[in-house]
């Protein structure tokens, strides 16, 4: 008994010995929680925090890369560059238009293999918006860069337009973008060039087109590859440099860069607006200073060399840079000839031209016929296959219809002849040149007024000038029983953009009612107009629902429109980007007759400008939904408060010249 009492005890005792340890434990745990640093738990945080940012990043960042069929889908102002350091060609972005009217644009990016025919789509989650008529660089510099700035994005149905002012990069080796953010960059613009030159990305022109009136621009500026740095290069007065313009030449040569064409709008109060096809050259000479290596610019006109093969002036028919030879490379384009007082005939090429970027000459690229002995085809099939269009050639009917096919057959054509092998005439066809190489992608071509996007792929080979060679066929069918565009439809080339353009000289005489009633007409149309006229109001709740965006844009439209509208119906609706007291300002006189017509007959002094400004004010309440949603077009678009002011001003420039948007 006494045994088992004292095991008892012992067993006691043990338990108690480890309670008290165990007691003991928490307490020194309790401890060192307490006493521990706060900055063992930071570190322990920042890892994780470090290890999300990583596959964060890793997500955004992911590329895919697939193989894809043949060439990208119909489109145009894509860009096409040659690879700086590889046998590649990168294709972005491009726009197109389909037959009902529908605007889509692209942002996909698209690599070509020559070797191995071969199109490969990379897709990544970090990329540029979808847009048009942007500009692309190469640089060889780690393992190849692609730099791109800028573009044009719209609505579905061009209600609206945005138009981009980012800097992107995009790195050849990963497949990955990155925007570069900078607080001093080039102001929102499409249509615009740029070249490299040495480590300098030099970027000038294009415009701006908010959707109400179509900006050319003539600015110059520098971005600074190694320090990631924009600055824009300022010009005297009195220095000579090139016009406002887009759509031009831009190719580096050993003194700097070198300038060709474009095109602009001119702009008269009362009339329409003019398309104007320049053809001048110029050189940005580039000069570095010898201590510091900065360099300094002056703008210097090249004398227009006298030669039998300066080709014709034409738009949509930028050069490629044939690095090996220090030439450019002209394919296509399109001529707008006045026919008559009531329209324009356009004429499309088929043609190459060189110009050497040294010596400013002009060379024509004509194709070689294989050599034959004793056959005497070669002067017959020449004389019946034109290299360009004629436009005095009354033979050519396909020419004199605006369309120009180098493809006319004949019983003595020879099934050897190089011409036969001729892409289609065309304008904003999509060039590069990779070594020795010209490589030729879609266009656009137009019959009547239908406007087609094509996109066929052909190769060239410069040094060899043989024969063409055709990677993928057209698959564009074009309908050869439209009407000629030398007719009545000749100031509109598109389906659209050719609400003023397809306006007629009555059209401009119309009378207040027939607007009125023309825009009562509009409501179930594609494109509407708003009544503008002196007893005009906005649209009331009772009326037919009509989006607000819509309205807005045909407000802007209809606004332009002022060479048929009296003095008084311009005087009494506000425009675009203006207020109320600048609105009343300019109108005074005209509400003060208005509230004197009223029955303030007895109103004097004060109070008829207090009366006639009530009635002002009521008129722009009645607008003041639309001139809102008209500010926030203005704003997408990048214009700031004083542009819109400035929009507000220029309503009297006159309407659209109804060409296709893609001669901008």
């Amino acid at each position: 008994m006494a045994k088992k009492s004292g095991t008892n005890k012992a067993t006691a005792k043990a338990a108690k010995k480890e309670r008290a340890a165990q007691k003991t434990a928490r307490k020194e745990k309790k401890k060192a929680s307490k006493t521990s640093k706060p900055e063992d738990q930071d570190d322990e945080d920042l890892e994780s925090i470090l290890d999300k940012i990583r596959r964060e990043w890793e997500e955004a960042h992911t590329v895919t890369e697939e193989v894809v069929e043949g060439p990208p889908s119909k489109r145009a102002n894509a860009t096409l560059t040659a690879c700086p350091n590889g046998n590649h060609l990168w294709s972005i972005g491009g726009e197109f238009f389909s037959e009902d009217g529908k605007a889509y644009f692209y942002n996909d990016v698209f690599r070509y293999s020559p070797e191995k025919n071969e199109w490969r789509k990379f897709i990544s989650p970090t990329c540029p918006g979808p847009r048009s008529a942007h500009s692309v660089v190469a640089s060889p510099v780690g393992g190849g860069k692609l730099f791109l700035f800028g573009g044009e994005f719209s609505s579905l149905y061009q209600n609206s337009f945005h138009h981009y002012r980012d800097l992107w990069v995009f790195d050849i080796p990963t497949h990955s973008w990155e925007r570069i953010e900078t607080k001093i960059r080039p102001s929102a613009r499409s249509g615009h060039r740029m070249a490299m030159w040495k480590h300098y990305i030099v970027l000038f022109g294009g415009f701006y087109d908010p959707g109400y009136r179509t900006q050319y621009l003539n600015d110059t500026w520098l971005f600074d590859t190694q320090a990631y740095k924009w600055k824009q290069i300022d010009f005297k007065e009195s220095d000579r440099k090139p016009s406002p313009r887009s759509g031009f030449s831009f190719l580096p040569n050993s003194e700097g860069i070198v300038l060709y064409g474009g095109y602009c709008k001119e702009y008269v109060k009362g009339k329409r607006p003019v398309g104007v096809i320049l053809d001048d050259t110029w050189l940005l000479r580039i000069t570095l200073d010898p201590a510091t290596a900065i360099p300094t610019f002056r703008w210097e006109k090249r004398r227009v060399p006298s030669s039998a093969h300066v080709p014709s002036p034409r738009a949509g028919a930028t050069m490629a840079l044939w690095n090996t030879r220090g030439m450019g490379v002209m394919f296509g384009g399109v001529t707008d000839v006045e026919r008559d007082e009531e329209g324009m005939e356009s004429m499309f090429w088929a043609d190459l031209c060189g110009y050497n970027l040294e010596n400013s000459k002009w060379t024509s690229m004509n194709l070689r016929r294989p050599k034959k002995a004793g056959t005497g085809k070669k002067k017959q099939v020449r004389s019946a296959i034109p290299d360009t269009a004629d436009p005095g050639d009354s033979e050519n009917e396909e020419d004199k219809t605006g369309t120009s096919q180098t493809k006319t057959t004949c019983p003595e054509q020879d099934v050897d002849d190089p011409n036969l092998t001729k892409p289609t005439a065309r304008y904003n066809a999509m060039l590069a040149v990779l070594r020795n190489t010209l490589y030729i992608y879609g266009g656009i071509l137009e019959r009547g007024s239908r406007e087609y996007t094509l996109d066929d792929f052909y190769t060239l080979q410069l040094d060899k000038l043989d024969k063409y060679s055709c990677l993928r066929s057209m698959s564009t069918v074009i309908h050869e029983d439209v009407e000629s565009s030398s007719g009545d439809e000749s100031d509109s080339d598109t389906d659209t953009h050719d609400e003023d353009g397809s306006d007629t000289d009555e059209d401009y005489d119309e009378t207040t009612s027939d607007m009125k009633n023309r825009g009562a007409k509009a409501k179930k149309s594609q494109r509407q107009e708003i009544d503008i006229g002196e007893e005009s109001k906005a649209p009331s709740s009772e009326e037919e629902p009509v989006d607000l965006r819509t309205q807005a844009s045909a407000f802007m439209s209809a606004s332009a429109q002022n060479a048929g509208r009296s003095a008084e119906d311009i005087l009494s609706t506000p425009a675009p980007g203006e207020t109320l007291a600048m609105f009343y300002a300019r109108s005074r006189e005209y509400w003060a007759q208005k509230a004197h017509s009223r029955g303030a007959m007895d109103s004097r002094g004060k109070q008829l400008r207090r009366d006639g400004f009530g009635l002002a004010e009521e008129h722009y309440a009645e607008y003041k939904p639309i001139l809102e949603e008209v500010e926030k077009i203005l704003a997408e678009a990048g214009l700031d408060e004083k542009e819109m002011r400035e929009v507000g001003r220029d309503t009297g420039a006159g309407p659209s010249d109804g060409q296709s948007r893609n001669r901008r």
